[in-house]
């Protein structure tokens, strides 16, 4: 086994990913940066409620790239590329079957919402606007989840990395028109993220037809939907629907109840958090080179370079961890004024800066274990991770807010980072056997 192999495999797949990570949050931080130039606090708040409004939809369907990815890439490592074919194709099935579901109740689930979500009037309405446009690009953006795990499966990165860019390319430029040189101002914003979400998903389906279209053939709805298959496919994503909860309990948790303490606050922590999660999208292109590679070698039942692999994909991440600490040292305060011009919501940052620092270190371990435990479809591990950390956050928050007040939220975003990585790292030994 060398040295040099590995880290080549690690790298081909790390750095397109990477580069299309950073494009993620860009989109989502494209849209706070432009609120933030629409003038007032309140623009920030409702964008970053209706973004909210998103996460809890979509986040649940994450097994949707999750499980497709690691499933694809233990197929890829057989030879499979039946099965691989027959995992994409319950992917798109399962994917347009919830986009269409999700039109269907959206009003019932945008008024059950605000029963839920404190924030003020003005943020409400916001909020509601965004999301009656967004909601229409639900079958782009569930596709696509399907599109990038399969591609990522297949063991290439570039794919999904070309579609990426694109999506945030077009929803910087079309986003930042209709906001801010036409009268649509907030619904602007909304638009440009249908138009570039459709954008991505043709340049998706060309990109496979250019480079699978060998595969076409293998292709059999009949075949992909047995029960057996189907059953097998859900039993490993109900695990990470159900991680995908604990999730939404922390991040959406975090946002509404940031909405208590003024839109000020809530404006201060929408913008924290898209910082720290740019941080997690670098080391998530580690992560999803993980994913491929240890799903590829469980598949091959190759030991040696699954350990190998295991070993310099962490080197890596906690090199990257090092390396944004510094820079949010460094430049913590000039990032937080590009996502806002707003002079009150500026200032109220200073108290909660640090938090940038303390971050990265913890939420390496937790986030590379992720991507290993999905290449090898160890999911009940990472639904069990996620509802200990879940219950922690809110145990954190609940007990010390009366102390500490709004850092208090902050702090038990820390505790479920560490418990994450804590109970990952115990339970790796009987995650990863080779069968």
């Amino acid at each position: 086994m060398k040295i040099s192999i590995i880290n080549r495999n690690i790298l081909r797949l790390a750095l397109p990913s990477i580069m299309a990570n950073i494009t993620v949050p860009l989109v989502g931080i494209v849209d706070i940066a432009i609120a933030g130039r629409l003038g007032d606090a309140a623009s920030i708040g409702g964008i970053a409620i209706g973004s909210m409004l998103f996460d809890l939809l979509y986040w649940n369907m994450g097994f949707l790239r999750v499980g497709t990815g690691g499933i694809t890439a233990q197929a890829y490592g057989r030879r499979d590329f039946k099965e691989a074919m027959d995992t994409f194709t319950r992917g798109i099935a399962t994917a347009l079957t919830v986009a269409l579901f999700i039109w269907v109740i959206q009003w019932i689930y945008i008024e059950a919402a605000f029963l839920l979500v404190v924030s003020s009037p003005e943020v409400e309405s916001i909020a509601r606007e965004y999301f009656f446009i967004r909601v229409w690009a639900a079958p782009a953006t569930l596709s696509l989840m399907v599109f990038k795990g399969w591609f990522i499966g297949m063991q290439n990165t570039v794919l999904p990395m070309a579609v990426d860019v694109t999506v945030n390319v077009v929803n910087v430029v079309v986003s930042y028109i209709l906001a801010i040189h036409t009268p649509m101002g907030v619904a602007g914003v909304a638009a440009g993220t249908v138009v570039a979400q459709y954008s991505g998903l043709l340049l998706a389906v060309v990109l496979m037809c250019y480079n699978f279209r060998e595969h076409f053939h293998l292709i059999s709805v009949r075949a992909s939907i047995r029960l057996n298959k189907m059953k097998e496919f859900f039993s490993i994503n109900g695990n990470l629907f159900i991680r995908s909860l604990g999730m939404l309990v922390i991040y959406i948790g975090f946002t509404s109840m940031a909405a208590k303490y003024g839109d000020t606050l809530l404006a201060v922590s929408s913008v924290m958090m898209k910082l720290l999660l740019l941080f997690s999208y670098f080391i998530d292109g580690f992560a999803y080179a993980g994913e491929a590679l240890v799903g590829r070698f469980i598949g091959e039942k190759n030991e040696n370079y699954l350990k190998g692999t295991i070993r310099w994909i962490f080197i890596w991440s906690f090199g990257i961890s090092a390396l944004s600490t510094l820079i949010y040292a460094l430049f913590g305060k000039p990032m937080f004024r590009l996502m806002t011009d707003t002079p009150e919501v500026v200032e109220a940052s200073t108290p909660f800066l640090f938090w940038l620092l303390l971050m990265p270190v913890v939420s390496c371990i937790a986030f590379t274990w992720d991507g290993i435990f999905i290449g090898a479809t160890a999911t009940k591990y990472l639904r069990n991770s996620m509802i200990w950390s879940a219950g922690l956050f809110i145990v954190t928050y609940i007990a010390l807010q009366p102390i500490m007040g709004i850092q208090s939220l902050y702090l038990a975003y820390f505790v479920h980072l560490l418990v994450r990585s804590l109970y990952l790292t115990l339970v790796r030994k009987s995650a990863l056997m080779i069968k």
